[in-house]
């Protein structure tokens, strides 16, 4: 109720309406007080804090620098590996019932109600959620970073800089998504599983079965894209296609498996495209659906 408070409370001189960008503000201010009301911030915080206190730990159990080659190997180990993760948890956490939640909980009739547009609702929220992932990016970003210094001084790999570059794109991309799916559903639980299943293993276990069975490029999906975010750490960037043997035919018998990696543009123009569309999409389905 606080957003919905905040809305009435927004009187200027002259009886007018806030601008837009006011709005937006607005919005984007109260849904980050949601967050942590409602404690998911401090949630998801904990969660990224224990997962870099348990790599901390791993890697100084492991011997610290003496397990690794070289400061790369070791940034390609630890954030090529976690950053996925941090960025579909906090789109899951701060997107997967930003929209949806206003039906749900019946919050949405008394701030449509109010004269701000559908527009201004749905990219304050965006925000916010951006705004709060990029804090559990942020401090996930400088615990690696310490690490990283402390076992191999302070030249830190280029490539390091350019996942972490990558990792933001996949970040709005994501957030895209389960706003998108957000909008679809007026069941906070209907949004949040499908974007859960989609994002941790939907995409996964698609592009799995598209190497080993049809052996085509799967360009098309999001997982796809964000493999740029770990190959790009590697010292010789993967090949475009490598193919291989395996087993998993009839009685055991071996069969061919190709495995595409996505080009670093490709990863790109993949993920970008994603948010184009599915951004869209979600505020397209905002406008047209009807609190009822």
């Amino acid at each position: 109720m606080t957003q919905q408070n905040s809305m009435t409370d927004v009187s200027l001189e002259g009886n007018r309406v806030p601008t837009s960008m006011t709005q937006i503000g607005i919005i984007t201010k109260y849904e980050m007080r949601n967050y942590f009301r409602s404690r998911r911030f401090f949630i998801l915080l904990g969660l990224g804090l224990a997962i870099e206190a348990l790599l901390t730990f791993l890697v100084y159990h492991d011997g610290g620098s003496s397990g690794f080659v070289n400061g790369l190997q070791f940034y390609s180990t630890w954030w090529g590996d976690s950053a996925t993760y941090i960025v579909i948890f906090s789109a899951i956490f701060f997107g997967g019932d930003a929209i949806s939640g206003e039906f749900q909980n019946k919050t949405g009739y008394f701030l449509v109600g109010n004269p701000i547009r559908r527009a201004s609702i749905y990219i304050g929220k965006w925000f916010a959620a951006v705004a709060a992932s990029l804090i559990i990016i942020g401090i996930a970003t400088a615990i690696c970073l310490v690490n990283g210094i402390y076992y191999f001084g302070t030249s830190v790999p280029s490539q390091f800089g350019e996942s972490l570059i990558f990792t933001l794109v996949y970040l709005i991309a994501a957030l895209g998504l389960t706003f998108m799916f957000s909008c679809t559903f007026k069941s906070s639980s209907f949004s949040i599983l499908v974007s859960v299943i989609l994002l941790l293993f939907g995409f996964t276990v698609i592009e799995d079965l598209l190497d080993v069975f049809v052996h085509i490029e799967p360009w098309f999906l999001l997982s796809y894209g964000s493999q740029i975010i770990g190959n790009i750490l590697m010292a010789t960037y993967p090949a475009h296609t490598t193919t291989g043997l395996g087993f998993g035919g009839r009685h055991g018998a071996p069969i061919t498996i190709t495995m595409f990696n996505a080009t670093v543009l490709e990863g790109l123009a993949i993920m970008l495209l994603y948010f184009v569309v599915t951004a869209v999409l979600g505020l397209v389905l905002f406008e047209r659906k009807e609190f009822n």
